[in-house]
C-alpha cells in the first residue's frame, strides 16, 4: 500500500512540475554557454500554453483521421471561373446520383478538381469508378492516390 501511495505521490509531483515548466519558462531559463531569450506577451497566453483546447469542429470531423488512399477524379479543368462553375456543376450531379459519396471540389494550382470518395484500396475506388462511368454523365473518370478522410466509428 505504501508503494502504491509513493508512486501516486511522485506521479502527482511530476504532473505539477510539468505544468509549471512549459516551453516559455524553459526558453527563458538561463543556461551557461547559451544566449538569453526574452518573451514579451500577455500573461494569459502563458497560461494557455500546454492546455488542451476543444476545437469548434463538429463531432463528425473529430471522428475522422487522414491517411493515404484513393479518390475518383470526375473533373479537372483550368484556373478560370468557368472551370470553377463546371467543377461545382459536376459535383452537384454526382451528389444527385450518389448522395452517400463524399465529394471534394477544390482548386489545386493550376486547375479546378472534383474528386469523389474516400477509398482505402484501389479496388474500392475502381468499383466506384465503374459506377460513375456507367451513368454516362462522367467521361473523364480516373483513380488518383491522395490523402483521404477515414471515419473512426
Amino acid at each position: 500500500m505504501k508503494y502504491l501511495l509513493s508512486i501516486l505521490f511522485f506521479f502527482g509531483v511530476s504532473v505539477l512540475y510539468a505544468q509549471q515548466r512549459n516551453i516559455i519558462t524553459e526558453l527563458q531559463t538561463r543556461k551557461a554557454g547559451e544566449g538569453v531569450i526574452t518573451i514579451h506577451q500577455d500573461p494569459q497566453i502563458a497560461n494557455l500554453v500546454g492546455t488542451v483546447q476543444l476545437s469548434s469542429a463538429s463531432a463528425s470531423d473529430a471522428r475522422t483521421i487522414k491517411t493515404r488512399g484513393y479518390r475518383v477524379q470526375v473533373y479537372a479543368g483550368n484556373n478560370s471561373r468557368q472551370a470553377r462553375s463546371e467543377a461545382n456543376r459536376v459535383a452537384n450531379k454526382v451528389k444527385e446520383q450518389f448522395p452517400d459519396m463524399p465529394i471534394y471540389t477544390y482548386f489545386q494550382p493550376p486547375r479546378w478538381l472534383c474528386r469523389v470518395g474516400d477509398f482505402k484500396s484501389v479496388e474500392e475506388a475502381h468499383s466506384a469508378m465503374r459506377k460513375l462511368r456507367a451513368t454516362g454523365d462522367f467521361k473523364e473518370v480516373t483513380i488518383v492516390r491522395e490523402q483521404i478522410n477515414l471515419s473512426i466509428e
